[in-house]
């Protein structure tokens, strides 16, 4: 589910090509990256909706861990 602006919503969403073109190590990398962002910035930025944002990797990356 894509949390946040309409900026994204194309044929496929680019969370998806990744998942099809990226290494499992590499998604990992890239969800634990966009988990610390969002944490790191919510204060300050985004509020509540980065700590959705990072909620919605943390759970990816729960997810690739039982694949």
């Amino acid at each position: 589910m894509q949390i946040g602006g309409q900026h994204y919503q194309k044929d496929i969403e680019p969370v998806e090509a990744m998942q099809a073109w990226m290494s499992r190590e590499e998604l990992q990398g890239f969800y634990w990256g966009n988990v610390i962002k969002y944490v790191a910035r919510w204060k300050d930025k985004g509020g509540l909706e980065d700590l959705k944002k990072a909620h919605d990797y943390l759970e990816r990356l729960i997810n690739i861990q039982g694949e």
